[in-house]
Formats: C-alpha cells, structure tokens, sequence
C-alpha cells in the first residue's frame, strides 16, 4: 500500500520544453542537414549514394565523358538503394524459378560437323602425343602441346563448352601436398546414422502434379527449414542457461562447416528421391546466433522424408587434431628464413607439416575426424501453393535479412546476450577455417603451403570477423536449374521490361545502328553479328577537373531517375488506359453482334439461322 502524499508536497507536474531561442545553437541544430536531405531523396528515387566515376572514352571519335554507376553494394549499412535493388531482384529470381511447370534449361543443341572435325583432330594430336611420349621424342611433345593448346582454343571459339580433357602441363588443384598425391578418404557410411535408399537421378527438376476430386490439376512446392543441433539449454533471448556448460566450441565448428552440410544434405535429398530437386534460400543466424537455412523447393517431397535425410546427413572434417592450443597470438611461433617453415620460438624446431598431419591420420588406423557435423531434430517443411499470398510472404521472408551482416541481425541489446556473443567470438577467433589458415600455428602445425605472411591467431577469414558469427560463404544459396538465368539475365529481363513498356528499340547488332552488314558491326565465328567494340572504360579519379563534386552527381542522378519515374507511370497509366479501351470495345462488338443477329431472327435456344428454320 502507498502511503498518502501529505498535502502541499504533491510533485509538481513537469513544464513543457520551452522552445530554443531563435538564433541559438540548439535552434540551429534542430534545422535538418540539406545533404542528409539529400541523401534520402537519393534513396527514396533508388539513386546510388556512392557511385563510380567511370570515364568512357569513345574510340572513333575519342570524346570522353564522365558517367556515374551504381556501387552494387548488397549491404544497407553501404548503400541502401542498391542494397534494395539487389533484394527485389533476388525475389524475382526466387519467384520466377520456385512454382515452375517447365524445365528452365533446354537440351543442348547437337553438335555441327565442324565441331566434330575438331574433336576428332583433338583426339589425333592426343594419340601422336602418347606416341612420341614412348618414343622419348620430348621436341616433338613441345610441338605437339602446342598445337593441342591451338586446337582447343578453336574449339572453344566454335561454340562448344566445356573442356574436352583436362591439361597435360600444370598443378593439380586438388592434390594434398607438392607431390600430386590425392588423399582418398573411406566412403563407408557411418554406424551412428541412419542408410538412405539411392535411386538414379532423373533429369528433371519439376515437381509432381496432383489431380483433384474435380478433374483440377495444381502443382504446389515447399518450404522448409533446417537448423542444427543443440549446444545447451537456452533463454528466449538466445543466451544459454549455463554459459560455462554451453558447447561453443562445437557451436563453432559447426558453424564454419555449415555450407558443406547443407551440400551433403542436397545430395543425399536427391539420391533419396530420384529427381534433380531445385532450391533457393538464404542462410542466417539464430537468435542464439547459431546459423539456420531456410530453402524454397521446387515441387513437393514427403515430410517424412526430409526429416529422415536430415537425420542421415553429416559432414566428416579430417583434420589434425586441435585438442590442445600450443602456441597464442602473443606468444606465436616465429618464421625461419633459412628453412622456410615456422619454428618453435624456444627450441628452433620446425612445426610439424600439413602433410605430416594427415600422414599420421592415414597411418592410424583408429583415427576418427577431429569433427562431425549434424542437423539438429527441428525440421519444418510446409506445402505453399502458387499465386497466393502466402507463396509471396514466403519470399519475402527468405530475402528479409540479405541486406543486413549477419550480426546485425540479431543486434544484442543486453549484457547477457553482448557475453553470448563475444564468448562465441573469441572461439571462431581461434578455430580453423580452412586448410591454410593461419590459425594452425597455434597448434603447432603448419598450414598448406604456409609463407612467412601468416598471422598467427589473426587469420584474415570472414568467418572469424565478429560481424559474420562463422558464416563466411555466400548466404544465398540458389541451385543451378533454378530459373535457369543468372542475376545478370535477370537484370537484362527487367531493363527489357521497361524499355517495352516505354516503347524504346534498341538495335545492339550493329555498333552505329546501321542495317547489317554495315561496317559499324562485325560478325563472329558463329556467323551471327555482334556489337564491335566502340567504348573504353576507366575508373576516374576524384581530383580529375571534369568529375565534380559528389552533391552535383546526386542531384543530376536524382532529377534524371525522377524525370524516368514520371515516364513510366505515364506508360503505365496509358497501358492500363488501353486495356481497358479493347475491353470496352470487345464488349461493345459481342453486344452489336448479338442484336444484329437477334434482329435477323437467330434462334439463340436452337443456335439456326433465319435461313435454317424446318
């Protein structure tokens, strides 16, 4: 119970703010900023607030001239405008591949006669090759090479794709170490996880259609969810119960291999089914800031099924062992110019190998990797049908945070969650990322071809930055017979969109808009004619005399973008006007031709003629 307050001392009620006086500094600072101003009209018109100035230099007539271009940033915190743009293409990339009935790719075309002839000489220049191998005939291998390299790049300029056999000359990528040796790893699936069916891949990517009570078809897709496993018990803010319990260090892990799973799981997802299953998701983290994927399928797959696939799918990391960190950041160990490998900074003695590691990992016959990761139980997988609102919401969801760091996704508001974070932090600072990361050397062993560059517990990594929380790769992840186009086809859609709503023609075979034919334009090995080369580009740098000053850029950038606004809602408006007018006049044409056949006497219940009456 409160006590009464005594009379005369009731709190005395708060006065309002009087005003600043006018000519002060409060009342100077209260006036908005005209370049913050600026900046939102820029955003607000979809203007790049930090383009490249680019000088074109035209080569017939060498006239040259400054044209801004957008950043392409993907970010809002660097450039909201083109943040958005690449957003709204992401979702009609999205939208345009996820409920198709059609394969997005056509078959390959069959192969000319001349493309033949060059395979087939590729192949003799390959038998004479092996010949003077066996011979010892090394000028006349030289020779040959040489020639091999001339004919596939014939081939290439014929139209064909592709590689017709790997180089004879060159470092095999893949290979462990110098000596070319590949490591070859038991494929033997693991007892712990559960065995899967294997089917022959179809090449198909569309899904099933379904037949209604009604004799209706629909085909619906999915949506679905896969996140990882458990670390400990945590709050509904996302920190754990017990931090000093939390497992971060498989949190870590776990996080910096989360792309290979979600590989595994595709793979095993359509060996399981049968079919080329098709995807396009983003990938961010938790509110417990472990990292989660959600996926738009093409088609539908039983539910069933998807949890059984993600129970079966792991990832093996054969790794050296990194129990026990030797070696930290301020006390590393040093390079040693004279045997090229970091030494122990006590006893001088070179680190062990990356090779020698893994040489020790095949000579055991007890090894285990040093990590495996899993998906967690939670799998949620729902059916969505096309062209309602929820299809709609569903991808606007997917693409919710692509503009955003994955930290900031989550932003930690209180000292509980800023504990979380950084306690995860400092383990992804210390976990290895790749096979040449520099963190190695804090467990005392040396990368893949280790320099004397490395940084010791200070790799250059994205996923040990605190703004990514491990999530190093792309966080969009879109298969490839998706939509069958790349961002850049989806751009050339919508710019072809807008230039038919506008009524503009643009003739790009020929380079000065002649017939063809002309000598503005050149014709390619396929016959067909391309655009000649008119232009040279360069970066312009910011003190040249003819790039002004970034305010005068915007304001042109935002009085041309405002000028294409209003021409295309005027072609919008004059499109819909004309929609509307065929209809009008569709309509009036059936009702003048239903009177003039009524007034004829047409028999509209017996659909006879004036002429066919008994």
């Amino acid at each position: 119970m409160t006590a009464p307050t005594l009379p005369g001392l009731e709190p005395a009620a708060p006065t309002p703010a009087a005003p600043p006086r006018p000519g002060s500094r409060a009342a100077r600072m209260a006036l908005p900023r005209s370049v913050d101003v600026l900046k939102e009209i820029a955003a607000e018109y979809g203007v790049c607030v930090r383009p490249l100035a680019m000088r074109r230099t035209d080569l017939d007539t060498g006239l040259t001239e400054v044209i801004d271009l957008p950043c392409g940033a993907t970010r809002e915190d660097k450039c909201a405008p083109c943040a958005k743009k690449n957003r709204r293409l992401r979702q009609a990339q999205i939208r345009e591949g996820w409920h198709r009935d059609d394969e997005p790719l056509p078959p390959p075309e069959p192969a000319t006669e001349e493309q033949k002839a060059l395979i087939l000489f590729r192949a003799h220049l390959e038998f004479s090759r092996d010949e003077a191998i066996r011979a010892a005939e090394w000028g006349q291998v030289e020779e040959l090479d040489e020639g091999i390299r001339e004919v596939e790049e014939a081939i290439t300029a014929e139209g064909l794709r592709g590689r017709v056999g790997p180089p004879h000359a060159g470092v095999d990528e893949d290979a462990d170490d110098d000596s070319g040796r590949r490591r070859k790893r038991s494929t033997k699936r693991r007892q712990d996880a559960p065995e899967l069916p294997r089917r022959k891949v179809e090449r198909r990517t569309v899904g099933r259609t379904y037949t209604a009570a009604d004799g209706t078809t629909y085909r619906p897709s999915m949506w679905l969810t896969l996140t990882l496993d458990s670390y400990g018990p945590v709050r509904p803010d996302g920190t754990p119960v017990n931090p000093d319990r939390y497992d971060y260090r498989r949190a870590a892990w776990d996080a910096v291999h989360f792309p290979r799973l979600l590989d595994r799981f595709w793979q095993n997802l359509r060996r399981c089914e049968g079919w080329n299953v098709q995807y396009a998701g983003c990938v961010e983290p938790q509110r417990r800031l472990a990292p989660h994927a959600h996926f738009a399928i093409r088609g539908t797959i039983p539910r069933d099924t998807l949890r059984t696939v993600a129970a079966a799918t792991y990832h093996q990391v054969w790794w050296p062992a990194v129990d026990v960190q030797q070696y930290t950041a301020d006390r590393p160990p040093v390079w040693n110019e004279d045997a090229s490998a970091w030494v122990d900074p006590d006893t001088r003695c070179p680190l062990t190998t990356w090779g020698e590691a893994l040489d020790a990992i095949d000579e055991n016959p007890q090894a285990e990797p040093v990590h495996v990761v899993r998906f967690g139980t939670q799998v949620d997988a729902r059916g969505v049908m096309p062209g309602t609102t929820d299809a709609e919401r569903t991808i606007r969801y997917v693409t919710k945070y692509i503009t955003k760091h994955t930290g900031d996704v989550h932003k930690a508001t209180t000292d509980r969650q800023r504990k979380h974070l950084d306690r995860l932090w400092r383990e992804l600072r210390v976990t290895p990322c790749t096979d040449r990361c520099a963190n190695w050397l804090l467990y005392g062993i040396q990368p893949k071809k280790a320099h004397a560059k490395l940084k010791p517990g200070r790799c250059k990594g994205k996923v040990h930055q605190r703004d990514t929380l491990g999530i190093g790769g792309r966080r969009i992840l879109i298969s490839r017979d998706w939509s069958g186009k790349t961002l850049r086809d989806h751009k050339h859609d919508v710019r072809a969109w807008v230039q038919a709503l506008l009524g503009v023609t643009t003739n790009s075979a020929t380079a000065d808009g002649g017939p063809a034919g002309s000598p503005g334009q050149l014709v390619d090995d396929q016959g067909d004619t391309v655009e000649r080369v008119r232009h040279a580009w360069e970066l312009a740098r910011p003190d040249d005399p003819d790039v002004g000053p970034l305010s005068h850029r915007l304001m042109r950038s935002i009085s041309e973008r405002a000028r294409w606004r209003s021409e295309l809602l005027a072609a919008k408006d004059r499109a819909a006007q004309g929609s509307a007018d065929l209809s009008a006049t569709q309509h009036n044409a059936r009702h003048d031709g239903e009177e003039g056949d009524s007034g004829r006497g047409f028999d509209h219940r017996a659909g006879r003629g004036p002429d066919q009456h008994e």
